[in-house]
């Protein structure tokens, strides 16, 4: 059926759980994967391209966001059942092996899919979050003991989500602002470690990667949805290691590319991770840097990133 900005939306089971998707085109399938706070919506750029470069494009809002299943139980948002959804979505659809692009959150699911499946992938493409370790250090990363973290301010189950569903059209003038105004500045700026995740007054204006009608969207959807879904990943990220114990020194064997703005914040979190990530893939096809891009890299730079995901995915379809 189609939805309320006219794609075709599918309600999909996999896993326990239902995720609804965003299926277009006919071909090779490629799944691409949002992160925190978005949804499906983040990806309404590259859609159509990768649809007429002649892939299928499915696009779902994940576990605990959107129209998507909900689950009550924190712990029900770890790593092996958020890669594990991402095959059962590619099994829903009729398909042994796919391509995966993921982004913020979605990007790790992407790089953990990869380690956890890789007989079913025939590549896989990164944005925003370079391969790293996950684990404890994500929650109190040296430095900032008395200083505000953001990570560690949404662990506390109800904290967060006080503060952003109080209200949510707010919440979102932040996520959606101007650079250097907004989410990222709440991000980065040194502050007590007591502090909300935004300040008082009015928020910022919308960045201008982000129209009036894109923000309603994202309103509506946390509307749907509330953040504590969203929000439980986070709270399962210290316990990757002891949940995937083997992948410690594992390597992504299946062709691999990295894509971030050159503004993003989150290359700051482990200094030099650009190029630090590179021991952990064996087949690591490229990796581009979008100047004066900064976190939300397909919606500010539409154009240059679906380029480079198209040609990425048609290399490796192709060769």
């Amino acid at each position: 059926m189609l939805n309320s900005v006219g794609r075709h939306e599918r309600y999909l089971t996999t896993n326990g759980v239902t995720l609804r998707t965003i299926v277009e085109g006919d071909g090779p399938l490629v799944i691409l994967l949002h992160g925190f706070p978005r949804c499906w919506y983040l990806w309404r750029h590259q859609i159509d391209p990768l649809k007429a470069a002649g892939f299928r494009v499915a696009v779902p809002d994940q576990r605990g966001y959107g129209a998507s299943s909900c689950p009550e139980r924190i712990e029900d948002y770890n790593i092996l059942d958020l890669t594990a959804d991402i095959v059962g979505l590619a099994d829903a659809l009729g398909e042994d092996q796919f391509f995966l692009v993921g982004h913020d959150w979605g990007c790790i699911v992407a790089w953990y899919t990869a380690l956890l499946y890789p007989h079913r992938l025939k590549c896989v493409m990164g944005l925003s979050v370079p391969l790293i370790p996950i684990g404890p250090q994500m929650i109190n990363p040296p430095g900032l003991d008395d200083a505000f973290w953001y990570i560690r301010y949404f662990q506390n189950p109800g904290v967060a989500e006080r503060e952003f569903e109080s209200d949510i059209d707010r919440t979102f003038r932040f996520f959606n602002g101007a650079r250097d105004d907004s989410e990222d500045s709440a991000i980065l700026e040194r502050r007590p470690r007591d502090s909300l995740m935004f300040p008082d007054g009015a928020p910022p204006p919308l960045s201008s990667a982000i129209s009036q009608s894109d923000h309603a969207y994202y309103v509506n959807c946390y509307q749907q949805s509330g953040f504590r879904g969203p929000l439980s990943w986070y709270r399962n990220a210290a316990r990757v290691p002891t949940l995937a114990p083997w992948l410690e020194n594992a390597k992504i064997q299946v062709p691999a590319y990295f894509v971030a703005g050159s503004d993003d914040p989150v290359l700051q979190f482990v200094p030099g991770s650009y190029d630090l990530q590179d021991e952990h893939f064996a087949d690591l096809r490229g990796k581009q840097m979008i100047e004066g891009a900064g976190h939300w890299v397909q919606e500010e730079k539409p154009e240059e990133v679906t380029e480079l995901i198209a040609g990425f995915l048609t290399s490796i379809r192709d060769q």
